[in-house]
């Protein structure tokens, strides 16, 4: 089984430089896209007929926004963490016979870290949400989680010390969350990789030089981790200062 995540940072954009090819060309049973920025009707997807979709469009108008495009029919499907609601959109939870599927787009602290108070108190909420589930039956989970982990996690981690993505705060969180019963696949296959990213600023130069951040991940509750094939990222995938992230992991879904 392929999984796939990608940030689109705007899809109706990203459709227009090689977003269905691509899809085309993976064949994967299950995509998951973040930062959609569209609301309901904005964008027709009826060419994607082989899969079943499933939106999280948030109020405000060109704003955050996650889907799921799958070919393996959910017994369920939940927006949000606690409520069946999400007003941003940055959460979807489909539910199959032997796992939960997450889809997330985790708030940004901003430059100035003045969303940082409640970006802490949103990770603590969805971890203990993930908690919840792996209780039930295990979890993947996917999406861009804007936080570089480890200093391999991105380019210049001495000059991003305290910045956003990169603050001790939300990189302990991060700990956090693997620690209560969770494996970053990427990292589970390829401990010491570097230069390995999936998002670059847009500033000139920055990707053609590869000072990137490794911010979107597949985790996985830590049981499913004999069933893992392989973790990649394709990096030389265009159409978003994101990449997409990929999972292939044996079928759990029967």
């Amino acid at each position: 089984m392929k999984l796939i995540s990608w940030n689109v940072n705007g899809l109706r954009a990203c459709v227009n430089k090689g977003f269905y090819a691509y899809i085309k060309e993976t064949g994967a049973d299950i995509f998951c896209v973040q930062e959609t920025k569209l609301q309901e009707g904005q964008i027709s997807m009826d060419n994607m007929e082989e899969y079943t979709q499933y939106w999280n469009y948030a109020e405000k108008k060109g704003y955050s926004g996650t889907a799921i495009f799958t070919r393996i029919k959910p017994l369920s499907v939940h927006y949000g963490l606690e409520e069946n609601k999400e007003p941003e959109g940055r959460t979807i939870t489909l539910e199959f016979e032997t796992f939960y599927l997450v889809n997330v787009y985790t708030p940004n602290t901003k430059r100035d870290l003045s969303r940082l108070p409640y970006r802490l108190e949103w990770e603590d909420r969805f971890r203990h949400y993930l908690q919840q589930l792996d209780i039930i039956k295990p979890v993947i989970v996917c999406g861009d989680l804007n936080v570089a982990h480890q200093e391999i996690d991105l380019k210049n981690a001495k000059a991003n010390h305290g910045n956003a993505g990169f603050t001790p705060e939300e990189r302990e969180r991060m700990s956090q969350l693997l620690a209560a019963g969770f494996t970053d696949t990427f990292r589970y296959f390829y401990p010491d990789r570097t230069d390995v990213y999936s998002w670059w600023s847009y500033m000139p130069k920055v990707r053609e030089r590869n000072i990137g951040w490794r911010i979107d991940y597949f985790l996985v509750s830590d049981r499913l981790r004999p069933l893992l094939i392989d973790a990649g990222i394709d990096c030389d995938i265009m159409g978003s200062d994101h990449c997409p992230v990929i999972l292939e992991i044996q079928n759990i879904s029967a």
